[in-house]
């Protein structure tokens, strides 16, 4: 697990002050160590607004805050752990449009040469990977998203139904 971090898509904050949040699971970080991975991950900024700054303390699941300043706080935590191998658990898909580029910003500084598998339905969020995993009932297809649309019949469909929801209009 030291070589694992986990971003999951429903963040869990501690009713604790922010740098203990980030702190968690490497306790033994410096404050310095702390603000440093908080910018990378794009929060410094509303952390130093908050009451306390760092040391202002959040409700019992981050209630007080977004869920897009909730997920950079958890990236944070990714950041100061860096482990070699990061697992993106659904982790855009609560984005809140406010914060999206903040978080694309965080996520490129998260994994920026690590090895990153991600859990995803969003397309936007897998479209460029190196290879995308499709399981079907057992079956696995794997490729980049140009192979996958000619040779997976699912992972089209999917991408066809995905598209059309997203042009929905009411």
């Amino acid at each position: 697990m030291s070589q694992i971090s986990v971003v999951f898509q429903n963040v869990y904050l501690f009713a604790d002050t922010i740098e203990n949040n980030i702190k968690f699971g490497m306790s033994e970080a410096s404050h310095e160590q702390v603000v440093a991975a908080a910018k990378k991950a794009c929060c410094h900024d509303f952390i130093m607004s908050l009451p306390d700054g760092y040391s202002t303390v959040i409700g019992e699941g981050g209630a007080t805050l977004s869920g897009g300043e909730k997920q950079r706080i958890s990236i944070a935590r990714a950041i100061l752990k860096d482990a070699p191998i990061i697992i993106l658990d659904e982790a855009t898909a609560n984005v809140d449009p406010e914060n999206e580029d903040k978080l694309t910003a965080a996520f490129d500084a998260l994994t920026d040469n690590k090895t990153v598998i991600m859990i995803a339905h969003r397309l936007k969020t897998i479209r460029n990977a190196d290879k995308i995993v499709v399981l079907d009932g057992g079956a696995i297809s794997c490729g980049t998203h140009d192979e996958l649309m000619k040779t997976s019949a699912k992972y089209s469909n999917f991408i066809r139904l995905r598209e059309e929801a997203a042009n929905w209009k009411m």
